[in-house]
């Protein structure tokens, strides 16, 4: 995302962008608050009701009591009627349209967050905890419900019955009625006052939570660190300071919560007691009627009952947008690596790469990762980087797909710059086999087709028995619809890795990256993988970077990194020969090499 595109969406506001997402149900929404009005004026009319029975059958005289007493039992039936047959149909299908738009809109926010989260660099996840973003795509979404509930139906429907409240009580009584509203400035007030501090410290709680959730996640995910270095106590005292800070932050929110609910509460219950108080006071001095004031003190309740709601909707939506803040905020991210607009995808991919003075680094005016390096790489190649850790490795391979992007210089696939390539089109070309594979919790077919979604089985069988994963996934309990556990936690490492083959088999890609694909394994793993690695690098040109040098000793190309900079270069035989830094790497592992 561009940084002007970043500043026209920030200057538009929260709840302004969230009408983006609000635009294609309004149809739903505009329904949803029109059946809300005949549900919320039904009961407006019971007040009326009240005063005609006290004023003209209860208290009328001239009429006869047979007929009072007909006409009170019609119009108890019609009330009846009216609140059992009429209101619970209105009532069903406002709640369900309300919760239906309102779930359809959160549907559309996650997924356009979850879009925008597979789009984010590895810089950023370097720099965020794992429970922060989920805590935005969890619970700041969640939050801002509310904000469709309450601010774009409830919110409404209380002011239309205030009003509509407020035009009965003045065909009324004039008088009474301007008695009745002379606390409404009060609330106004104390809305204006409180809910701006309410708003900040809601977005701070907010804040806190998701970084005790970050947190929570990171120890979860790091608990058999955690037992087996007998760190209980200490994990305990830094979840209790963690969680400290999300308490102070939720209690000073809850203060200030109180305080606006006092203040409100005082105002509310001040207002019954002015209006009964001059109502009884008009009827002692025979201006009104008792049904007047029964119906007075019955619209006392129609009126503040909905206007104590949009108060606490302030609160609900003061909160609600804190959260919109966060999740635009989450939105607002930048993408370190953007893709040009008239990026092209690559057509009939040789794999030739070349490397031309490319420099990088991670932070914008820091130490360079990698520096001046240049280096061709014909179709099909093996190339392999050596070097000691930290020389810029596993740094210079991930250029490669654009997990980072230059600071300068350029990379090219077949002569042509990867900037200029579509991402997903260059990433279709590329296929990795990491240190560590992430397999995700589902089943063992599944993690496979992670290479082709679109694959058969046959497909995945064989790429499987390429990748020597067949036998031990027949072993499973379910085959291949055995699921592996979170992170694969069900699997031994080699089986992991050869399920990550399996992967690139699938896939069939031109070219390969294999960062340190078997420092972790044991031997017996390590060679059954190092087989089936060497038939997935056949015809392909590969990248390896290598823990074992043992294992690329067949490489076409051998490139010593150093510092960022390649300062050895060769087939092993001529490395050996020069006696060089990969012939110490070499002899460090090959204790009889040394002199």
């Amino acid at each position: 995302m561009g940084k002007a595109k970043q500043k026209q969406l920030k200057k538009k506001g929260s709840i302004r962008r969230y009408m983006e997402f609000v635009k294609p149900y309004k149809k739903q929404i505009l329904l949803t608050v029109f059946v809300g009005i005949i549900k919320f004026s039904i009961p407006l009319g019971l007040p009326l009701l009240y005063k005609y029975i006290i004023d003209n059958l209860l208290d009328n005289q001239t009429v006869p009591l047979a007929e009072r007493s007909k006409e009170l039992a019609y119009l108890i039936g019609a009330g009846f009627f009216v609140f059992l047959v009429i209101k619970p149909p209105l009532e069903y299908i406002r709640q369900y349209l309300a919760q239906w738009s309102a779930s359809k809109i959160l549907f559309d926010v996650r997924n356009r967050l979850f879009d925008h989260v597979q789009k984010l660099s590895l810089r950023f996840y370097s720099n965020t905890k794992t429970g922060e973003v989920i805590s935005r795509i969890i619970n700041d979404v969640e939050q801002t419900k509310d904000f469709v509930v309450t601010g774009l139906m409830n919110l409404w429907l209380d002011m239309i019955t205030i009003l509509i409240a407020i035009a009965i009580m003045w065909t009324i009584d004039p008088k009474l009625t301007l008695v009745a509203i002379i606390p409404l400035p009060f609330y106004a007030l104390a809305v204006k006052f409180f809910y701006g501090r309410l708003r900040s410290l809601t977005r701070d709680r907010s804040a806190a939570l998701a970084e005790l959730q970050g947190h929570l996640t990171e120890r979860v995910n790091g608990m058999a660190v955690i037992r087996s270095f007998a760190l209980e106590p200490h994990e305990n005292q830094a979840f209790k300071k963690q969680n400290d800070g999300f308490l102070t932050a939720a209690l000073r929110q809850t203060n200030w919560n109180a305080r606006t609910y006092v203040v409100v509460s005082t105002i509310t219950d001040f207002a019954p007691i002015l209006i009964f108080g001059a109502a009884a006071f008009l009827v002692l001095n025979g201006q009104e009627s008792l049904g007047t004031m029964v119906a007075f003190i019955a619209y006392i309740d129609r009126l503040y009952a909905p206007l104590g709601r949009l108060v606490n909707s302030s609160t609900t939506l003061t909160q609600s947008i804190a959260s919109m803040d966060r999740m635009f905020e989450f939105l607002d991210e930048p993408y370190d690596i953007t893709e040009k607009a008239n990026a092209r995808n690559p057509v009939h991919v040789k794999g030739n790469v070349q490397f031309e003075n490319i420099s990088f680094s991670y932070e914008e005016g820091g130490e360079r990762a990698i520096d001046r390096l240049t280096l061709d790489v014909q179709a099909g190649e093996r190339i392999a980087f050596v070097g000691m850790s930290g020389g810029g490795k596993s740094t210079l391979v991930s250029l490669i797909p654009r997990f980072y992007d230059v600071s300068s210089g350029r990379i090219t696939l077949d002569g042509v710059d990867i900037r200029d390539l579509k991402l997903r089109g260059l990433r279709d070309q590329i296929g990795m086999v990491m240190q560590e594979s992430i397999l995700f919790s589902e089943s063992v077919e599944m993690n496979i087709k992670m290479g082709n979604p679109e694959a058969t089985d046959e497909e995945v069988i064989a790429a499987a028995k390429a990748a020597n994963a067949h036998e031990f996934i027949e072993r499973l309990p379910d085959g291949y619809k055995t699921p592996v556990g979170e992170r694969g936690v069900k699997l031994s490492g080699g089986q992991k890795q050869r399920l990550a083959i399996a992967r690139v088999f699938l896939k069939n890609p031109p070219i390969l990256i294999l960062d340190e694909a078997t420092s972790a394994l044991d031997l017996e793993s390590e060679s059954m993988i190092q087989d089936s690695l060497a038939r997935l690098a056949k015809g392909r040109t590969t990248f390896t970077v290598a823990h074992r040098l043992s294992t690329i000793t067949d490489a076409d190309k051998i490139v010593v990194i150093e510092n960022g900079q390649i300062t050895e270069m060769g087939r092993h035989e001529e490395l050996m020969r020069k006696r060089g830094a990969y012939f110490e790497l070499y002899a460090i592992q090959n204790l009889e090499l040394v002199e």
